[in-house]
C-alpha cells in the first residue's frame, strides 16, 4: 500500500459528537500537488473484516489516470477516499458497539468534516456496501452514481442467512470466531481465488494482530440483522426501500463463487436498481476485490458518468430493463423499419397444413405444421396460466426435438425470454451458464431436471413429460408440457412481444473460457433468419438436416422441414453417414448443415452407406459445415458424398450466426491466388470467404505487443482483430458490462436518443482481408504469440506444419514471458501416439522446416483437447500452461 495516501482525520462521533479518529486512504493530497482539480470523489467503504487496504488497487489506479491526465492535459480525475470503519482497520477502538444506523451516521459526521460536496459515487463491498448504500439514501443531492461489489440489502424470506454467517452467529460462537481467535478474518482471507499471496495476506491482518484489536470484528458479526427484533432491522429495511428510488447510475461487480453474497443478493439488488449496469467476474468470489482486476473497469465505467446520468433520469428506474454495454435497449437502427414478420409467423400462416413441418428420429416422429402450431398456441396459452409472464426467463433443458422448438416457439409467443445452454458445456459450465442467467422457469426433461434439483438451480421447474408424482415431488416440478397444453387448450394469447424486447439468451460453446449469455431481441433474431434465407435460398419447401441446435430451432421460422440426425448432440462426432443418410431421407433434405467435427466421422463412416443412402444424399443442393475451421481436404470428401451439394463453410459465432462465406471452389480459388503472391507477403490462415448479404468488415491492425490498437479499416493485407456490423449481430452480453464494452467498442450511436446508428463487435479472432475483399482467420486474439523477432499468429504456422507426413491436428502455442515469448507445437500424430512426449528428432525437423519459424520444442499428444460442443477448438492458453509447465519440469502428462 502507497503510504502517500494514508491519513489520520479527526470528526465527531456519529451520536456522541464526541471526537473520534479516522484513518484512510486519500489521494485528494496527491492530486493537489499534481496541479488537477477532481471531477467527483469517490467514497469508499470496506466491510467485514478488511478494512481500506482493500481499496489499495483502486486508489493508485485513480492516482496512476490522474498523473497522466496533469501530463496529457485530458481526461477525468477522481478523488478516491477510502475508510477505515471505527473499530475497524487503523480507525479509533472507542469500545462502543456500533449498529448500522450508527455507522451511517459517523460516516455522515466524516464527510462533513471532509467537505464532501459532490458529486460523490459511493463504492461499498460486504457490510461497507449496506453503509455507503445508507449514506447514498441520506445523500441524494451529493450522490451521482453507486459502484457495489459482492454485499446486499435484503434477505429473501424464503432464504437462509448464509452459512458462514449462521456459523459464527451461533451460541458461544461468536466470541471465539471473530475475536478471541483470528478464524473469522483467515476464513475471509481463504475465500481468495486464487488464493492470496502471504503479503497480502498480512497486510489485511496488520490491524488485528491481538483481540483487543478484533472487538469490532465480533460486534460487525453481532450487528447482522437475522430478523424483525434486532436493533438494525428497521435501519436495513429503511436503506433496503431507499435505494429503489436513488435514480443514479449504478454499477455492480460481482464474483458468484461467493458463499456468503451469492447470485442470489445481486438479483434482489438488479431488481431495486433496474438501471445498474453488471459484470459477473465468471471464477471470482467474496474477494472479488483481489480475485480480479476490478479497478480498470470502475474507471471506464465513470467516464460515461454523465451520459448514464442523463439516460436514467430520462427513463426512471421504475421497470426491469435489459441493457446493452451503455444501458441501451433498443434494437439495431433500421431493424425494426425493415421487418418480414415474427419468428412464428410461418407458423400462423401454415396452422392448417398437414404437410410435415419437423421429424424427430428416435424415435420416429412425423410433426405436421397444423399439429406444430396448435401445440405452440396450447403451450403458449398454459404457459401464461402457470405464471409465465413477458420478460420472464425460461432455462430450456431439452434435447432437440419436436418438444424443444414447439416451447421455444410458444415462449417467444408470449413474450417470455428463452435461455438456451446446452448440454455440450458440461455439467461444470451448464450449471455456471443457468445459474448466471437467473431463469424464473425451468423447462426440461429428467436428465437436466434430475440435475437442477441437485445443483438447487433456480426457478419453477416444469417437465417435459407427466412424472410420476413422488418424482415430480422429488424434483420440485410443478407442472408439465401435457398439463400445460390441457390448460391452454382455447389457445388464448396475450399481445406479441415488440420487436425490440429480448427474446433470448444464447450461450457460447465456452471453447475460450466461461460461456458467455448472448442476448438477442426478436428484431435480431428475425434478422438472423432473413440472413440465413437470403444467403442458402432456404424457406417454405426446403429439407433441412440440422446437425447444429440453432439452425434445428429456426427450421420453423424458415419455413423449412427440418430433422436433427440421430446422434448425442454433446458429442458431435458420434453421427455417422448413416444417421446422416437417413436423417435427409426423412424430409427430402436439400440443405444440410453439420460441424467440422460431425462431418469428419459422417465421411470416416462412409463405407455403411447403401444404395438408399446415397440416394438420399444425392438430393442434397447445399451443404454447410461451420463451428471451426473445416480444412479443404475434409470439405471435398463430404462433397463426394453429396455430388450435387455446393459445399459451404459460412464463418459465424454466436454473437452473430451468419458473416462471411466462402464455397469448396472459393478456397481453392483463394489458395491459388495467394500461392502467387510473393514469399512473405500472405500471413496464412483459413479463407473464410466474402461478407455475406449486407455484413461489413473491418479489421484493427496489431501492434508490436499484439494488441489491436489501429482504428479498424478495410485495408488489405494488415493482420489484426476481426471486426463485424451486421443487423442480425446480438444486442449485448448478459450481465457482462466490461466485456460489452471491449465488444461494442466502435459501435457510433446517434446523440439525439441514444439509438445505434451502426452497431460493430470485436469477434476476438485475428486475420486479414486480401485484395479480393475475402476474409483470412488466422487464430484468436488471446492466442497471439509475441516473440523477440515480432508477432506470430498461429493458424498459418500449423497449416503447414500439417502437411508434414503422418501429423494430424497442430496447435501453436507461446511460452514465457510477451514479447520474448518461445514457440512451441503441439501435435497429434497418425496413427495416434500412446502418451504425451517429445516428438523425435526427424519428426521434429520437419516440423521446424515446414513451419520456417524458430520452435523451442516439438510435444507429441495422444489428443489434442477441444471444447465439448465442437469437439474442434483448441484453447492454446491452456496448451501454452501445460507446454510451459511441462518444459519447467513437471510430469509429461496429457494436456
Amino acid at each position: 500500500m502507497d503510504a502517500r495516501f494514508s491519513r489520520l482525520v479527526e470528526a465527531a462521533d456519529g451520536d456522541s459528537g464526541h471526537p473520534v479518529t479516522w484513518h484512510l486512504l486519500d489521494n485528494g493530497p496527491v492530486l493537489d500537488q499534481l496541479g488537477v482539480t477532481p471531477v467527483g470523489t469517490m467514497l469508499c467503504v470496506h466491510g467485514n473484516p478488511t478494512w481500506s487496504y482493500l481499496w489499495r488497487e483502486l486508489v493508485a489506479a485513480a492516482t496512476d489516470a490522474a498523473t497522466t491526465a496533469a501530463e496529457t492535459g485530458s481526461g477525468d480525475v477522481w478523488r478516491v477516499i477510502a475508510v477505515d470503519q471505527l473499530e475497524m482497520g487503523f480507525s479509533e477502538r472507542t469500545g462502543i458497539e456500533r449498529g448500522l444506523e450508527h455507522r451511517i451516521a459517523d460516516l455522515s459526521a466524516l464527510t462533513e468534516t471532509l467537505g464532501l460536496a459532490g458529486p460523490v459515487v459511493t463504492v461499498g463491498h460486504d457490510w461497507g456496501g449496506v453503509v455507503s448504500m445508507g449514506w447514498a439514501v441520506d445523500h441524494p443531492d451529493e450522490l451521482a452514481g453507486v459502484v457495489l461489489l459482492n454485499t446486499a440489502i435484503h434477505q429473501p424470506e424464503d432464504r437462509a442467512i448464509p452459512w458462514p454467517l449462521r456459523l459464527t452467529l451461533q451460541r458461544g460462537m461468536l466470541g471465539r470466531a471473530t475475536v478471541a481467535t483470528p478464524a473469522f478474518l483467515e476464513t475471509t482471507l481463504a475465500l481468495a481465488h486464487p488464493s492470496l499471496e502471504s503479503d497480502v495476506k498480512n497486510g489485511y491482518r496488520s490491524p488485528y494482530r491481538s483481540a483487543d484489536r478484533r472487538g469490532g470484528i465480533g460486534a460487525f458479526v453481532a450487528d447482522i440483522p437475522v430478523d424483525e427484533r434486532h436493533r438494525s432491522w428497521n435501519e436495513l429495511e429503511r436503506i433496503a426501500a431507499g435505494v429503489r428510488e436513488l435514480g443514479v447510475p449504478s454499477l455492480m461487480l460481482w464474483g458468484p463463487r461467493d458463499p456468503i453474497f451469492s447470485d442470489t443478493y445481486l438479483d434482489d439488488l438488479a431488481e431495486r436498481m433496474p438501471q445498474a449496469d453488471i459484470h459477473r467476474f465468471e471464477g471470482a468470489g467474496h474477494m472479488i476485490a483481489e480475485d480480479v482486476e476490478y479497478a480498470p473497469v470502475v474507471l471506464d465505467w465513470l467516464g460515461g458518468l454523465d451520459q448514464r446520468a442523463g439516460r436514467v433520469a430520462a427513463r426512471g428506474t421504475s421497470r426491469r430493463i435489459e441493457t446493452t454495454s451503455d444501458g441501451l435497449d433498443t434494437a439495431a437502427g433500421g431493424l425494426l423499419d425493415q421487418r418480414k414478420g415474427p419468428l412464428w409467423s410461418v407458423l400462423d400462416e401454415r396452422r392448417d397444413s398437414t404437410d410435415i413441418a419437423l421429424v424427430d428420429m428416435k424415435p420416429r416422429r412425423d410433426v405436421s405444421w397444423k399439429l406444430l402450431s396448435t401445440r405452440v398456441r396450447q403451450l403458449a396459452a398454459g404457459l401464461v396460466r402457470a405464471g409465465v409472464k413477458p420478460g420472464d426467463r425460461v432455462s430450456l433443458l431439452v434435447p432437440p426435438s419436436a418438444d424443444l422448438t414447439a416451447v421455444l416457439y410458444a415462449c417467444l409467443r408470449i413474450g417470455a425470454i428463452v435461455v438456451v445452454a446446452d448440454a455440450g458445456l458440461g455439467l461444470p459450465g451448464l450449471t455456471r451458464a443457468v445459474r448466471g442467467a437467473r431463469p424464473d422457469h425451468v423447462i426440461g426433461a429428467l436428465p437436466g431436471l434430475s440435475v437442477a434439483r441437485a445443483f438447487s438451480w433456480p426457478g419453477q421447474k416444469i417437465s417435459t413429460t407427466t412424472l410420476p408424482r413422488a418424482t415430480a415431488l422429488a424434483l420440485g416440478v410443478r407442472h408439465s408440457l401435457p398439463e400445460l397444453a390441457r390448460l391452454g387448450a382455447d389457445e388464448s394469447l396475450p399481445e406479441p412481444p415488440a420487436a425490440s424486447a429480448v427474446a433470448a439468451v444464447l450461450f457460447t460453446s465456452g471453447s475460450t473460457g466461461p460461456a458467455k449469455g448472448v442476448i438477442y431481441t426478436h428484431a435480431q433474431l428475425e434478422a438472423v433468419r432473413d440472413a440465413l434465407s437470403s444467403q442458402y435460398d432456404i424457406g417454405v419447401g426446403t429439407g433441412l438436416v440440422a446437425g447444429f441446435a440453432p439452425f434445428a430451432l429456426l427450421g420453423p421460422a424458415l419455413g423449412a422441414r427440418s430433422v436433427t440426425p440421430d446422434m448425442n448432440v454433446t458429442s458431435p462426432r458420434t453421427l455417422t453417414a448413416k444417421a446422416t443418410a437417413e436423417a435427409a431421407a426423412a424430409v427430402d433434405a436439400t440443405v444440410v448443415f453439420l460441424s467440422p467435427a460431425a462431418l469428419a466421422n459422417v465421411v470416416a463412416t462412409a463405407d455403411a452407406l447403401g444404395a438408399a443412402d446415397t440416394a438420399a444424399l444425392a438430393g442434397v443442393k447445399t451443404f454447410l459445415s461451420a463451428g471451426a475451421p473445416v480444412p479443404e481436404t475434409l470439405l471435398a470428401a463430404a462433397g463426394r458424398l453429396m455430388p450435387n451439394a455446393t459445399p459451404h463453410t459460412p464463418y459465424g459465432m454466436t454473437e452473430g450466426l451468419l458473416m462471411t462465406d466462402v464455397t469448396l471452389e472459393g478456397i481453392r480459388a483463394a489458395a491459388q491466388d495467394a500461392a502467387a503472391l510473393p514469399a512473405g507477403e500472405h500471413a496464412g490462415g483459413v479463407c473464410v470467404g466474402a461478407p455475406a448479404g449486407s455484413v461489413r468488415v473491418r479489421i484493427a491492425g496489431l501492434d508490436e505487443h499484439g494488441q489491436p490498437t489501429a482504428e479498424p479499416s478495410d485495408r488489405t493485407g494488415v493482420t489484426g482483430e476481426i471486426v463485424l456490423s451486421a443487423p442480425h449481430l446480438k444486442q449485448s452480453y448478459d450481465r457482462l458490462w466490461a466485456t460489452n464494452r471491449i465488444a461494442d467498442a466502435d459501435s457510433v450511436w446517434a446523440d439525439s436518443d441514444g439509438t445505434p446508428t451502426e452497431r460493430w463487435h470485436r469477434t476476438g479472432d485475428v486475420g486479414h482481408l486480401d485484395a479480393q475483399g475475402r476474409l483470412w482467420v488466422e487464430g484468436r486474439l488471446p492466442h497471439v504469440v509475441v516473440t523477440a523477432g515480432g508477432v506470430v499468429t498461429p493458424v498459418g504456422p500449423e497449416q503447414k506444419i500439417e502437411s508434414v507426413l503422418g501429423v494430424g491436428r497442430v496447435a501453436l502455442a507461446g511460452i514465457g514471458p510477451r514479447g520474448t515469448q518461445q514457440l512451441v507445437v503441439v501435435l497429434e500424430t497418425d496413427p495416434p501416439a500412446h502418451r504425451a512426449a517429445l516428438a523425435d528428432s526427424d519428426l521434429g525437423a520437419a516440423v521446424r522446416h515446414a513451419a520456417g519459424l524458430d520452435i523451442a520444442a516439438v510435444l507429441v499428444v495422444p489428443a489434442l483437447p477441444t471444447d465439448i460442443r465442437h469437439n474442434s477448438k483448441i484453447d492454446r492458453s491452456a496448451l501454452s500452461r501445460w507446454a510451459e509447465g511441462v518444459l519447467s519440469g513437471e510430469k509429461l502428462s496429457a494436456p
